[in-house]
């Protein structure tokens, strides 16, 4: 796959993650002017090496964003009600009291 092509897949990528992560959000939904605002500053960029620096940053957000970041909901005052996404919960993993060897 191409750079440009890359660079294309990586701004869909951050467009359908702030859609997912700030959902039924107005506000923060906003963020799209931020990313559309980056790709355009950076829109002629031509060293490869730079390029990559600037997809590398733009992937760890994405996995940032996907990974970390769970909505709240102002329900009161000084009272916050949180919504997190189902690809947010993880398993637990089962507490042992008598942990074993490893062989």
């Amino acid at each position: 796959m191409n750079q440009a092509a890359k660079v294309l897949q990586l701004f869909k990528a951050l467009h359908r993650t702030r859609q997912q992560v700030f959902r039924n959000d107005a506000r923060a939904l906003e963020a799209r002017i931020k990313i559309n605002e980056e790709f355009k500053n950076n829109k002629s960029e031509t060293s490869p090496k730079k390029i990559e620096e600037l997809m590398k940053i733009g992937s760890d957000v994405e996995l940032l964003l996907r990974t970390s970041v769970i909505q709240g909901i102002h329900t009161g005052h000084n009272t916050l009600k949180l919504v997190p996404r189902k690809d947010l919960f993880i398993e637990n993993v089962p507490y042992c009291d008598t942990p074993t060897q490893k062989q």
